[in-house]
């Protein structure tokens, strides 16, 4: 499975593509950010967003996406400004006809480090390990994407052997 991985916001959103090895492995595929200018319109940014994540989706067709859900933040503009990128992502995601997940930052700290509380070292040190990487992906906002497409990978893997066993007891 090609999982596309999304840690959304309206000046950087962050990205990272996994797929699932013959082994059950995940391995990184590509990874980056998407950079709008401070000084444009809001709305251009938010169509440079659409733009540039329409892009990524065309290049490397993936088979389910995993977008980080908006938790409460302090600063209302800021969660205004991540709520309207979001916006924007799951419109791509579903334009594309992208099957799409959501995940709280708790969920994905549980799935990748194995503990909720997590900090972000530490998430970010797991990432390195779980895709054999040399070093932690920059900047911050593409390693958070691929956090959220590994914490997507083991949750679809969880599921099936859910669906499996509820079809086996049938």
């Amino acid at each position: 499975m090609l999982v596309l991985g999304i840690d959304p916001g309206t000046a950087t959103t962050g990205y990272g593509v996994i797929r699932e090895t013959d082994a059950g492995d995940p391995e990184m595929v590509d990874f980056g950010v998407i950079l709008t200018p401070a000084g444009l319109p809001l709305e251009m940014r938010l169509l440079q967003l659409h733009q540039q994540l329409q892009e990524i989706i065309l290049l490397h067709r993936p088979q389910s996406a995993a977008v980080e859900k908006l938790f409460f933040q302090k600063n209302v503009r800021t969660a205004m400004a991540v709520g309207q990128a979001r916006g924007v992502i799951l419109l791509a995601l579903a334009q594309a006809g992208v099957p799409l997940a959501e995940y709280t930052p708790l969920e994905v700290k549980q799935a990748v480090a194995g503990y909720g509380a997590a900090d972000k070292k530490q998430v970010q040190e797991m990432v390195k390990a779980l895709l054999h990487l040399a070093k932690i992906p920059k900047p911050d906002d593409a390693a958070d994407a691929l956090a959220i497409a590994i914490c997507h990978l083991h949750s679809s893997r969880v599921d099936q052997m859910l669906q499996w066993g509820a079809a086996s007891d049938e």
